[in-house]
């Protein structure tokens, strides 16, 4: 993978990420948490869409890999209100 399909697919597991946590109404971090929950709303969707049979739709092919972009929307969202759920009640340090 080169450098330029890298950055492309941190560019849009970072849109991913972001519009999952602009459904889900809660966000934590910036950019970079951005593109960390669109990889682990990619994992979290595709394996959902594994166990109920359903088609990966929207996929982006990146040096031949398939980025699943509704399921990371779907998976980043799911991830994001758990997330939300599990520190709602505490108080920020700062």
């Amino acid at each position: 993978m080169s450098l330029i399909d890298f950055l492309i697919l941190l560019l849009i597991a970072g849109v991913c990420g972001a519009i999952g946590q602009s459904i889900a109404g809660f966000s934590r971090g910036g950019c970079l948490v951005s593109i960390a929950i669109g990889f682990i709303g990619a994992l979290i969707g595709s394996r959902i869409a594994g166990a109920l049979g359903l088609p990966e739709w929207l996929t982006v092919n990146i040096d031949g890999r398939p980025f699943p972009i509704l399921w990371s929307i779907i998976g980043a969202t799911l991830f994001t209100v758990v997330i939300g759920l599990l520190t709602r009640g505490r108080s920020d340090p700062l």
